[in-house]
């Protein structure tokens, strides 16, 4: 029993008409959360008011707090509960105060998907069972409102069959990555039930599915699972994650030609592989991406290989002309997998993904009916091996920004990099520091391969990412001056023919028309010219629309049928063009100008034109002139 003030001041209890008794003897005592309000008790209403059932349900459902709708001036705790504590104990998180004074930071908005119970919403009372719309082990909202994106009873999604749409996955990168952007020495542990969420899985799905790919071991293509049910393969892929039964399976070797006229082996792995890797690289890689260098350009979200040519390009009209050109030896062979998973575990600590990866790394590869342990490298042609190969190299970058950028920039596409120095003395540092650092990482090198050159006036040039690149001088911008260009390399050049004399072989293409043959051409042309387009490719794209109009000459004569009815004058260039056939001549574009172009070269002011005595040049300023 508490004081009450009387109406001179001093401390003021509950003016409570008839509640404020001492309890008799055996009866239960109550504590202030469960005191029952007079307001809601048919017992302690006027009798007007008992009658009313409406205002009886209103007063029961309401829920009086201090400084909204009823006043409680009590000391201490006992205030304390009353005030904060007046509704019933819900395992909620406790209320803020309610002055504000001591609040430290602002109150969230209430989400939809959960409330209290004095706002219509139930809140599950079941111990050891809270639903999706509860709270969390935390008191914190499971899931932003309980919808639970991603996750799963345990570790899979809360709802298999249906998958959120892709903003969902990107919502759930962005919140990774700016997670790793806060703290760089945060270990995520938490990734695997992301992995296996229905969202990322499908996901997954749709980026292996527009890259195509072949069959791996199994023998089992994309069309082959479309045919069978894309839904039914995503849930067997999920339900053998979260059960832990998942096993990779061997990479088919594969061999494509280099430019050198040598071999690259690749590894392709199946299809339900190709989907588990996308999806584990659609979670790690926003952490990742939070460390990474802007000096890396292969292989990274917002970024490609017409970036680093533009750094290389603005990098060398700023004056560093001497160029280490440098290739390392059987880079995705060497890889040190310990090391790899030293500097993979250095953001990650699932212990299921860091054993999802080594399923990756010690695969094997199948080659004539014979499976391979690897004990080094990475698969070259797998979805995640790029992800490895930056977050190797990335120990590169690093150390290169940190102590070695004095001697030049680094420009890093994968494995292949080069650093421009501004004088031979450092170019040739920077090449003894390049080779400490891979040392350290089990890499070499190649002797053969790697140079070191000097662009000055066009002395030397170097090849990189398919572009020939060299300093030329620039007539119409500075005559004196030498600029950096670029456009196809040799190989590349080489690359597009033979592609389109596979493509307008009459004998194997198997065309009936020449509309259907320039369908067939134009993506092959389309995504060539999209790549070289950014550079000094003029000459270079005129000579392939040349070849590519005299092979389509060359396929309407070997066409049997055609040979007695075909006349070369009646196919010009414009009518294929008119069909549709691609035009890469006059689709050249620089992303940014290297400088200012001259107002004009003509010698003779306003007109700007050139002539001889009596030409229209000559005629047309003395009539300026006024001669």
């Amino acid at each position: 029993m508490h004081p009450e003030a009387g109406s001179g001041g001093g401390l003021r209890g509950p003016t409570l008409s008839g509640a404020s008794k001492a309890p008799e003897r055996g009866e239960r005592i109550h504590s202030p959360q469960h005191e029952v309000k007079s307001a809601a008790s048919t017992y302690h209403q006027p009798k007007g008011v008992r009658e009313g059932r409406a205002a009886h349900v209103t007063a029961e459902a309401t829920d009086k707090r201090p400084g909204i709708g009823g006043t409680l001036d009590l000391p201490g705790v006992w205030g304390a509960g009353c005030g904060e504590g007046a509704v019933r104990d819900r395992r909620d998180p406790p209320r803020q105060p309610t002055s504000g004074k001591d609040r430290l930071y602002k109150e969230k908005p209430k989400a939809s998907g959960a409330g209290r119970e004095s706002e219509g919403l139930v809140v599950p009372m079941k111990a050891g069972a809270q639903s999706a719309g509860g709270k969390g082990p935390c008191f914190g909202r499971a899931c932003d409102g309980g919808k639970r994106v991603g996750m799963a009873r345990g570790i899979g999604p809360n709802d298999p069959g249906r998958h959120e749409p892709a903003e969902t996955v990107q919502e759930l990168q962005r919140t990774l990555r700016a997670c790793a952007k806060r703290s760089k020495t945060r270990r995520f542990h938490a990734l695997y039930g992301r992995i296996c969420g229905s969202d990322v899985l499908h996901e997954a799905w749709e980026r292996v599915r527009r890259n195509r790919g072949a069959a791996g071991v199994d023998g089992e293509s994309i069309k082959a699972v479309e045919e069978r049910g894309v839904e039914a393969f995503l849930e067997g892929i999920r339900a053998d994650l979260v059960a832990g039964r998942y096993r990779h399976h061997p990479v088919r070797r594969r061999y494509i030609p280099k430019g050198d006229g040598k071999q690259r082996p690749l590894g392709i792995p199946t299809v339900r592989d190709r989907v588990v890797q996308a999806a584990a690289k659609l979670v790690l890689e926003p952490i990742f991406e939070a460390d990474f260098r802007p000096c890396s350009y292969g292989f990274r979200p917002g970024r490609n290989a017409t970036q680093a040519l533009e750094a290389i390009r603005e990098a060398g009209n700023r004056g560093l002309n001497f160029v280490l050109d440098a290739d390392i030896r059987k880079f995705f062979d060497t890889i040190d997998q310990g090391k790899l998973m030293v500097l993979v575990g250095k953001r990650v600590s699932d212990r299921r993904v860091v054993k999802l990866i080594r399923q990756w790394l010690s695969a094997g590869v199948m080659e004539e009916g014979t499976v391979r342990q690897s004990l080094a490298g990475t698969p070259q042609g797998g979805v995640i091996s790029p992800l490895l190969a930056n977050i190797y190299l990335h120990f590169l970058d690093r150390v290169w920004e940190k102590r070695c950028s004095h001697l030049g920039i680094l420009v890093r596409y994968a494995d292949d990099f080069v650093v421009m120095s501004a004088t031979r003395e450092k170019a040739e540092r920077a090449r003894g520091r390049v080779t400490e650092i891979l040392e350290r990482l089990g890499l070499e090198l190649h002797p053969e391969k790697t140079r070191l050159l000097d662009l000055s006036r066009g002395h030397e040039s170097f090849t990189f990412l398919g572009c020939e690149i060299r300093k030329r001088r620039s007539i119409q911008r500075a005559p004196k001056l030498y600029f950096m260009k670029r456009w196809p390399s040799r190989e590349a050049m080489k690359r597009i023919r033979g592609r389109i004399n596979e493509l307008t072989d009459a004998s194997r293409s198997g065309v009936a028309n020449v509309g259907e043959l320039i369908e067939r051409i134009n993506p092959v042309l389309r995504g060539w010219g999209e790549y070289f387009r950014t550079g000094n490719a003029e000459h270079m794209f005129s000579v392939t629309d040349t070849y590519v109009y005299r092979r389509i000459m060359r396929w309407f004569l070997r066409r049997g049928s055609w040979r007695t009815a075909f006349r070369a004058k009646d196919w010009p260039s414009a009518r294929l063009h008119g069909i549709g056939l691609v035009r890469l001549w006059g689709s050249v574009r620089y992303p940014t100008q290297a400088a200012p172009v001259r107002p004009s070269l003509s010698r003779v002011r306003e007109i700007r034109t050139h002539g001889l005595i009596g030409g229209a040049g000559m005629v047309s300023a003395c009539g300026i002139l006024g001669q």
